[in-house]
């Protein structure tokens, strides 16, 4: 994110991290990624951290209010280190406090993990990969899931929300600047939108109950390389779900590998379900966030641009 978070800065995070037995002699804002707050702290023995501030209520996919998303965050940490303790080295795990935490809270809204510092390189969501991460995915899957892992529904998370806004565009949205341009812009693509919203319902329905532990969002943003070495980041969507669910943009020729290492062969309709989710599912995010006051910033612009795209894409 490049804004900084509201609420929580550098005195709260010092706080913080004395759970971990860090004592901060340096804390560099990182402006990475989008959704969670980032610093790299420097503790006063000299080793460094990456350190992660999750905004509670931003984060549907752990729950939909504060206290269940932090209590969804706890469970999703909890599964990555678990993975990690289970052999699975490629999941870059969060640390335990001394009390055996992986999350802490900071204050009501935000809650607080630490990770190691790794020095390497990761990709956007929309590069091209560097490097196929497949076998990683088919060592995952066939990796046993943790006490702690989240169970999934394939529906989405904020489905409610966003019927009742597509159920309220005869009126105005004046919650901040770019209320009343996504208010126009569903308008404007409501038949596609709900189209879509109706093939979504029809092939979830179809889906193989099968589950397994995935990741959820295995592209090239959550990859690290570190020289040869690939690293799975952002554990915070990890969830029984079906295998298509991290095989979505796979290649074909990824997909035939995964079938040699697993004996699974991907269901293609699966596969396109999941391809629409995660269109609908950042439709529904945007759209929650628009509906929520807000400002204009680098952040909501970025939102703004891909909500657009999307829904052009869609309707």
């Amino acid at each position: 994110m490049k804004d900084r978070p509201e609420g929580a800065g550098e005195p709260e995070l010092r706080h913080a991290l004395l759970e971990w037995g860090i004592e901060v002699a340096a804390l560099d804002y990182a402006a990475v990624g989008f959704g969670d707050y980032h610093w790299i702290a420097t503790g006063a023995d000299g080793r460094r951290w990456f350190v992660t501030l999750a905004d509670l209520a931003s984060k549907v996919h752990c729950g939909l209010d504060a206290p269940a998303a932090g209590r969804g965050l706890r469970r999703a940490m909890d599964t990555a280190w678990a993975l990690r303790q289970g052999g699975c080295e490629f999941v870059v795990a969060p640390e335990k406090t001394a009390g055996g935490e992986t999350v802490r809270p900071v204050g009501e809204r935000y809650a607080v993990s630490v990770f190691p510092y790794l020095d390497g390189s990761s990709g956007d969501f929309g590069d091209t990969p560097r490097g196929s991460v497949i076998d990683l995915l088919a060592e995952l899957h066939g990796a046993a899931p943790p006490e702690s892992v989240p169970v999934l529904e394939p529906d989405l998370a904020l489905r409610s929300r966003l019927e009742r806004s597509l159920g309220e565009l005869d009126r105005s949205w004046e919650s901040g600047p770019y209320a009343e341009p996504a208010r126009e812009l569903l308008s404007a693509h409501l038949p596609g939108l709900r189209r879509a919203l109706a093939e979504f319902d029809h092939r979830i329905a179809g889906l193989n109950p099968e589950r397994v532990v995935t990741h959820g969002e295995p592209h090239p943003g959550n990859v690290l390389w570190m020289g040869d070495t690939r690293l799975l980041l952002d554990w915070d969507t990890v969830g029984l779900a079906v295998r298509e669910r991290d095989l979505a943009f796979a290649t074909g020729e990824e997909l035939r590998k995964y079938e040699e290492l697993t004996g699974h062969r991907p269901d293609s309709a699966a596969l396109a379900t999941y391809r629409l989710r995660w269109d609908l599912d950042e439709v529904a995010v945007y759209v929650d966030l628009f509906r929520r006051p807000h400002t204009r910033t680098d952040d909501t612009g970025l939102a703004w641009a891909e909500l657009a795209e999307i829904v052009a894409k869609l309707g």
